[in-house]
């Protein structure tokens, strides 16, 4: 069995939906690996991955919406806020979703439905540097 990583670095533009299919699609081409698993895995307790639609960008802009109301970023007294109001919702946004997705690897390439892509979600309002470490293993 092969077993590859990379850590890729994704700029958000703040609070947002980021699509990474592409890039860990080229990952997963860079390991040669034909039939595994890859993992994603983001390094940041304020930002999390998801996998969802990507034809119809409402979808999208539905869960943002939801999430918002959700989970506020005010009418709470959140203890944490150092980094400002959108600190403490960003880490209850980020449990509620993931920091991890494992996809399929089939014919060297990753088994996702027709209608779904790989997802940055950045709970913060401004925009950060973010590390996603994708390992791919298999034959």
């Amino acid at each position: 069995m092969k077993m590859y990583q990379e850590i890729v670095e994704i700029k958000t533009s703040g609070k947002c939906l980021h699509s990474i299919t592409s890039q860990v699609m080229t990952v997963v081409k860079k390991s040669g690996i034909q039939t595994g698993i890859c993992t994603v895995f983001i390094l940041h307790t304020s930002a999390s991955l998801i996998i969802q639609e990507n034809a119809d960008p409402d979808v999208l802009a539905d869960l943002s919406n939801f999430f918002s109301k959700l989970v506020p970023e005010n009418g709470f007294d959140y203890l944490h806020s150092a980094e400002g109001a959108d600190d403490m919702p960003s880490h209850i946004r980020s449990i509620l979703t993931s920091t991890s997705e494992n996809i399929i690897i089939r014919d060297g390439k990753l088994l996702l439905g027709t209608w779904q892509g790989i997802y940055l979600w950045e709970h913060r309002v401004r925009s950060h540097l973010r590390k996603i470490a994708i390992h791919v293993q298999g034959n």
